[in-house]
């Protein structure tokens, strides 16, 4: 597949692109809006020239690379493509349109896929007049530092493609996971609980935002607290995300959207983009400006963890009883594309599955909601 089209240029169409193109691949970039395509490449001249200053390519690969990538403003330039990417907004109806367009243009043989983090790949295959070439190839952003790639596979897919795309990704250094159609695949289904049940613990005064994102940092040990990667991906995309999902399973309570969230994104309170989200980002130097913790309370910080680390490990439990992906997979997956420190089946065992079912139960006592209902498997864990 040595001439790829990526429909899109924003930050994933462009960082697809470079992926591609730095894998000896012609890429044929079309988005419909030239001042985003302009936008965009300049974007990457930079990423280039740092990979050079930093070793990492010489300036003779940065100028190929960087030449592999060839505008379009049209998608009949597409003809020639082996493998076209879709990279749009998260909307079924616009990206339907497109597919059906290219389809009028490419070969019998050209397979099309879409990037999308949440929809339907059946749904969106089911327009076509040959929905078997169609697949989901989810990249995570930034596409080109961000190893995982999840492969879905729809109910109309051809048998083969899945390995056929898991093999491409593995000669792209990529790390691939296939996964079945179910909403949000393995990663956004999976990681709904850590965003979910912090923006539920602030809601109930139970701690603050600096104090949820402490606890997760200082006991999970991840990278990033729930409130400040919100404020990374952009408050209103994981809103959006997270009603696709809580839509998708017909309205199920565990994936129950935010209140807060949603009149976060109301005020356009949307996080770094915006310079305020939970936190300020204001100042130049575009850090948060997070209250100092003088005092931490341990018992509390105890309680937010094992609160938010139970929920995960149980939505990665049942994940495994409805065989979305393999164990290997569901581990792999959550390491590579949000970056947890631990696989969280293996987390569940560490911690002790009877501790996490007991913190389980606890909840739902206290709340009588279906939202800590525990997974059928947990128990037999």
């Amino acid at each position: 597949m040595n001439k790829v089209g990526i429909i899109g240029s924003g930050t994933m169409g462009i960082g697809i692109a470079q992926v591609a193109a730095m894998n000896q691949c012609e890429v044929f970039l079309y988005d419909q809006n030239a001042e985003q395509t302009e936008k965009s490449l300049q974007g990457l001249q930079k990423v280039l020239s740092r990979l050079v200053e930093k070793n990492k390519i010489d300036f003779e690969e940065s100028e190929n690379i960087y030449n592999r990538i060839k505008f379009c403003t049209e998608l009949k330039d597409f003809k020639d493509c082996d493998l076209v990417i879709e990279a749009i907004i998260e909307n079924k109806e616009i990206k339907t349109k497109v597919f059906q367009q290219l389809e009028e243009i490419v070969s019998q043989d050209c397979i099309i896929s879409s990037n999308t983090s949440s929809i339907s790949i059946t749904s969106l295959s089911s327009e076509l007049k040959n929905p078997s070439r169609f697949i989901g190839i989810h990249f995570f952003n930034p596409a080109p530092l961000m190893p995982l790639v999840e492969i879905i596979p729809g109910l109309l897919t051809k048998e083969n493609l899945a390995a056929d795309i898991f093999s491409l990704m593995k000669t792209w250094g990529k790390v691939p996971v296939i996964a079945k159609d179910v909403p949000g695949f393995i990663v956004n289904r999976i990681a709904r609980p850590f965003y979910g049940e912090a923006l539920r613990i602030a809601e109930e005064n139970i701690a603050t935002f600096e104090q949820i994102d402490d606890a997760m940092r200082t006991l999970g040990n991840f990278k990033m607290g729930p409130f400040e990667l919100m404020d990374l991906i952009g408050i209103d995309v994981n809103f959006s995300v997270t009603k696709t999902v809580y839509a998708d399973y017909f309205y199920d309570p565990k994936y129950k959207p935010s209140l807060l969230q949603q009149r976060m994104s109301e005020a356009k309170l949307l996080g770094r983009k915006s310079g305020k989200g939970f936190y300020d980002y204001s100042e130049e130097s575009k850090e948060p400006r997070i209250k100092n913790q003088d005092i931490k309370d341990e018992k509390l910080y105890e309680e937010i963890f094992l609160r938010i680390i139970s929920m995960l490990i149980n939505e990665a439990v049942e994940g495994k009883r409805l065989g979305i992906a393999s164990d290997e997979a569901i581990e792999l997956a959550m390491q590579k594309g949000v970056n947890y420190p631990k696989g969280l089946i293996a987390w569940g065992k560490e911690i002790g599955y009877q501790k996490i079912s007991d913190t389980l139960q606890n909840l739902y006592e206290t709340y009588q909601e279906e939202r800590y209902r525990q997974s059928p498997l947990l128990k037999k864990m």
